[in-house]
């Protein structure tokens, strides 16, 4: 039975990476789309992640 889960566990990571590097019909894969994305979702991150520094400092200081 463990078998049969990592059998279907693999297949729907392989399936999963083949659709998120398939090329679409512009030429660029879903992949290449979140890679020109990723330094302004960084960016983004960082700077959700320093408003709740912001916040949990402030209530520990009240």
């Amino acid at each position: 039975m463990n078998l049969l889960k990592f059998i279907a566990i693999g297949a729907a990571v392989a399936y999963g990476v083949n659709y998120v590097t398939k090329k679409q019909s512009n030429g660029r894969s879903i992949f290449d789309d979140m890679m020109d994305k990723a330094p302004d979702l960084a960016d983004n991150l960082k700077k959700y992640g320093e408003d709740a520094l912001s916040k949990v400092s402030q209530r520990v200081q009240s």
